[in-house]
């Protein structure tokens, strides 16, 4: 890993969750949010990015959306399940990326709205393309991700640093 690379984070809200009686965190993906997930991962899989690292909310329908999304990839990264990445803000959720270790390049957070979404606009001071428009105009659907980069150590990262080079949400 060269240090001049800039790093990388996918920052992925879990697809469609169904509403029976169970607790929030419990709540299960819906038949539409198993479609999705499949289909975000190999959405994934095509942006060719190798991801060392998965942080993954410990609530079932991310944990659900992770599982089938993962499967579509080239390689499985090692995953971590992070209690506090659920209901976290954007300045929670980049506290947790500050404690990643310094050989991670590549990375995918997979998480709740409004946090994600929320970081993905903290984070990025600039974006390539459309890709902000695209994030503004669709906002932070289920199963959504944008892919941030920025330079520098994990413990640097913080609002405005990033670039967002790509947003994909899935058709409605």
């Amino acid at each position: 890993m060269s240090v001049a690379e800039p790093r990388r984070i996918v920052l992925f809200r879990h697809a469609k969750a169904d509403w029976p009686q169970v607790t929030d965190h419990e709540r299960p993906l819906a038949e539409r949010g198993r479609m999705d997930a499949a289909v975000a991962g190999r959405k994934l899989a095509d942006t060719g990015i190798p991801f060392d690292l998965a942080l993954c909310s410990t609530a079932t329908r991310t944990r659900e959306t992770w599982k089938l999304a993962v499967h579509e990839l080239p390689h499985r990264p090692k995953t971590v399940y992070e209690e506090r990445i659920y209901e976290a803000s954007p300045g929670e959720l980049i506290a947790v990326l500050n404690e990643t270790p310094d050989d991670v390049q590549d990375m995918i957070l997979i998480g709740h709205n409004p946090g994600v979404q929320g970081l993905a606009e903290v984070l990025s001071g600039a974006a390539e393309g459309d890709a902000r428009e695209r994030m503004s105009r669709r906002g932070f659907p289920a199963a959504a991700y944008a892919v941030v980069s920025f330079d520098g150590a994990w413990k640097s990262l913080e609002p405005g640093v990033a670039t967002l080079l790509d947003y994909w949400a899935p058709s409605e």
